[in-house]
């Protein structure tokens, strides 16, 4: 079995697994005619809105009121799983529900990384170096695709990736900053910078995955 292949059945596997998890809210939203683009519209106020309160430094907020940088980035991925699950079960997928929930989603990542930046958990240089590994992770797959290359499941960090790794961290932010200025009274700040170093780590990685995946498959495209 060829990495394609691998990587074809892996995903296949997740996505059997998913569609088990989420049949029934997925049914419900048929069953109250919700449209696949309002999903989408919604996940993307969820996305500005999650940016907003990382914006304004929410995740280091008093621990009950702490959570709706995290949650509203949840649920902007999980409603972005919806709006493809819903098109495909009521067979209204198009060309245009695909483009818009593209570039709904590149929106919504860049939206994320500029709270970040505007709420000095990452500087302006940084802020620029996450904005475009994200946009090379998505335009290189992207270019292999329009080359013949299946890139589907291709890379560590894909978009729902990046969702649960930031929303994992933001919820650990909150309690260790919480926890440690309980118990020591001085609150500890340096684990949000080292995670967001990681997260860039990762998304340097997934970029290199991508390329070099691609790139190999296009030379065997070219020996044939």
């Amino acid at each position: 079995m060829d990495a394609t292949e691998e990587t074809t059945r892996k995903r296949e596997r997740q996505n059997n697994i998913l569609d088990r998890l989420i049949e029934r809210p997925v049914g419900y939203l048929i069953s109250h005619d919700i449209s696949p683009n309002f999903l989408s519209y919604f996940g993307f106020a969820c996305s500005l809105g999650s940016a907003f309160f990382i914006a304004i430094g929410s995740i280091r907020f008093h621990v009950l009121v702490a959570w709706p940088a995290a949650f509203l980035l949840l649920f902007s991925g999980i409603f972005d799983i919806f709006d493809g699950a819903v098109a495909r079960r009521t067979g209204t997928e198009s060309k245009t529900g695909a483009f818009l929930d593209s570039n709904l989603d590149r929106i919504s990542d860049a939206v994320i990384v500029l709270g970040l930046v505007y709420g000095g958990i990452i500087d302006f240089l940084h802020g620029y170096f996450l904005l475009f590994l994200v946009v090379m992770i998505s335009y290189t797959r992207s270019r292999a695709e329009n080359e013949g290359v299946t890139m589907k499941g291709v890379g560590l960090m894909e978009r729902a990736e990046r969702v649960i790794f930031l929303f994992i961290v933001f919820i650990l932010e909150t309690w260790i900053y919480f926890l440690t200025g309980l118990i020591f009274g001085t609150p500890f700040m340096l684990f949000l910078p080292f995670a967001m170093i990681l997260y860039t780590c990762l998304l340097l990685f997934t970029v290199g995955q991508r390329f070099v995946f691609a790139f190999k498959k296009l030379r065997i495209f070219k020996t044939k």
